[in-house]
């Protein structure tokens, strides 16, 4: 049977090229609120798991500027469905995820770059243990770290494409701990 999945290698490569095409202007990190949606693929050895995120990303703090940088932080607050298949291979299990992500964006050319790179780390709870047919969580409770990077076009820069790394694991307070990486394609709206 042929393997439909999408590399994350190919997302990469359709992102910088659409991005790419796609002309940029003013850019309203700090003081804009946005919502977005994100997909994400988990691959194991003949397995994955996979994720919807719907989110709202709200200003924190204050504009730093250094070495040519603009660096602003933002709370991230998402709920996700993740999807996976049950041990034994016969069907799929569903987990709800509810998180909180401390995140801090930096943009180029003193905050006038399209471009930006993003760094987070927060906490989530899972309605259940995660389980899979290679991958059991011992805890509910996870932490997160998530790094990406991505382009802002349209008016006013209010439409974001980001390609994303996410982590999961509960940091070794109860085992097994495997983890869990997610790469995932996100659509924001800032307004």
């Amino acid at each position: 049977m042929p393997n439909n999945k999408i590399a994350p290698g190919a997302l990469l490569l359709a992102t910088a090229l659409l991005s790419s095409a796609l002309p940029a202007q003013a850019f309203e990190d700090l003081s804009t609120k946005a919502v977005y949606v994100d997909a994400g693929h988990a691959p194991h050895n003949n397995t994955s798991t996979d994720s919807l995120t719907l989110g709202v990303i709200l200003p924190w703090g204050s504009e730093h500027k250094f070495w040519g940088t603009s660096v602003t932080s933002h709370a991230d607050l998402f709920v996700s469905q993740w999807r996976a298949p049950t041990v034994d291979h016969t069907g799929h299990n569903n987990f709800t995820q509810l998180g909180a992500i401390a995140l801090w964006r930096i943009r180029f050319d003193e905050g006038a770059s399209p471009w930006f790179a993003e760094a987070g780390i927060g906490i989530t709870q899972m309605n259940d243990r995660y389980e899979s047919p290679d991958r059991r969580f011992s805890t509910r409770f996870q932490f997160t770290e998530q790094f990406a990077v991505g382009r802002s076009f349209g008016a006013q820069g209010r439409h974001e494409l980001s390609l994303r790394i996410q982590h999961f694991s509960n940091a070794s307070i109860r085992k097994p701990n495997p983890g869990e990486n997610f790469y995932k394609l996100r659509y924001a709206y800032r307004f």
